[in-house]
């Protein structure tokens, strides 16, 4: 590696042509990276080939006495036959261009295997269909991933579509009463032995199925701090499954804070998500931890903000701090902000109407100790409604 690295260094040098130097560049960097990690290149040639067990590649009987075969028998079948075949001719010390014609054909067949059609044409089958290798096993929407284990039926999940809850907390989904009552079946059943309120499981399935005002009483206690999963399908990347904490909704829809939209690219357009409950206490704490969107602020692909408000979060953000010369209420001096939002409301004052009020802001004194102050500002409606929402700690001049 260091005399290949040492070579392009020259070459690098020594050329003019554009293209070339981005050629030796890319090299470069992937040997000088070999390098730095004291990993060799020799370690990437396979000399043991693995074998898929036969379960995965099986031998189906048809009527009239044929098999159905998987395309791994054949791309495997190929790889031993010309294995075979070089090493009789090294054995009978064949012609040197013979004996690199196989080598060659090996190296075909086991990237076939590995990967169909990656390198140059496509190895087909009797009926002229390129062969599913094991890549083409794993990969896409009938992949491995995607089909077992990402699509796998599971309990304790449901599925409903979405609808979007401003009110709600960042870390705060809407389960529908009906669909929690569901979920969280089992944890009631043990909460109705406890409380003495049935006697069996069996009594407790009954007292459930007629939901009973005191089902929902515990529902409420059971899911209080117990976070559940929400899944939008396709999950491409690990903010497609985060974890909330439930909040019982009236309905059948599922509701979701405009904020971790873009995290699940979801929009309310009829879009559908999965809901999962963690069972065992690691599996709570796991979620919580981990996967409450309130820990997922950034994208794990680029280290950006991925809870960004977007369309009509930052015009309502804009039109409410915009100020309007000559608005209704202009020039008006109001006591505190409620006195300002008592004008907006009757229609004495418009958002964008510039006015002089008193706000309360929290400083901190010289011995450290939190103090209110009341401190004039000349300001507009929107903005000084819009200070309720921020942190009392925060200045009103920020």
């Amino acid at each position: 590696v260091p005399a290949e690295v040492e070579k392009i260094r020259v070459d690098l040098e020594a050329t003019g042509s554009e293209t070339k130097i981005k050629k030796y560049a890319k090299r470069l960097k992937v040997l000088e990276a070999f390098m730095q990690s004291g990993i060799k290149p020799e370690w990437m040639v396979l000399e043991v080939l693995p074998v898929l067990p036969p379960e995965l590649r099986p031998l189906v009987p048809l009527d009239g006495g044929r098999f159905a075969t998987s395309d791994l028998n054949d791309l495997y079948r190929r790889v031993i036959n010309r294995n075979n075949r070089l090493r009789r001719l090294l054995e009978l010390k064949a012609p040197d261009i013979i004996v690199r014609n196989e080598k060659r054909m090996l190296q075909e067949s086991v990237d076939s295997l590995l990967d169909n059609g990656r390198r140059g044409k496509a190895m087909t089958g009797a009926n002229k269909r390129p062969l599913k290798s094991l890549a083409d096993m794993i990969k896409g929407k009938g992949g491995r991933f995607r089909q077992n284990l990402l699509g796998k039926r599971v309990d304790y999940s449901g599925r409903s579509v979405i609808v979007v809850g401003p009110q709600l907390k960042l870390h705060q989904c809407g389960l529908p009463k009906k669909m929690a009552l569901e979920l969280f079946k089992p944890f009631i059943f043990e909460r109705l032995e406890k409380m003495g309120l049935a006697t069996t499981i069996k009594a407790g399935k009954r007292m459930v199925e007629a939901e009973e005002p005191i089902v929902w009483d515990i529902l409420e206690e059971v899911i209080r701090e117990h976070p559940v999963m929400l899944n939008r399908a396709p999950t491409l990347h690990r903010l497609g499954i985060q974890a909330f904490e439930p909040l019982l909704i009236e309905g059948k829809a599922i509701q979701l804070h405009p904020l971790v939209c873009s995290a699940f690219n979801a929009d309310f357009d009829g879009d559908q998500m999965a809901v999962h409950v963690p069972l065992s206490l690691e599996a709570q704490m796991e979620a919580r931890t981990l996967m409450l969107a309130s820990n997922n602020v950034l994208s794990p692909a680029n280290g950006e903000p991925i809870i960004v408000p977007s369309q009509d979060i930052v015009l309502g953000l804009y039109y409410m701090t915009r100020e309007k010369i000559g608005a209704l209420g202009e020039g008006a001096i109001l006591a505190d902000v409620s006195e300002v939002l008592r004008a907006y409301r009757s229609g004495h004052a418009d958002l964008q109407a510039k006015v002089v009020v008193r706000i309360k802001e929290v400083i901190s004194n010289e011995a450290g100790e939190k103090e209110n102050k009341f401190t004039r500002y000349e300001t507009t409606v929107g903005r000084a409604i819009l200070s309720e929402l921020l942190p009392p700690n925060l200045p009103f001049s920020f």
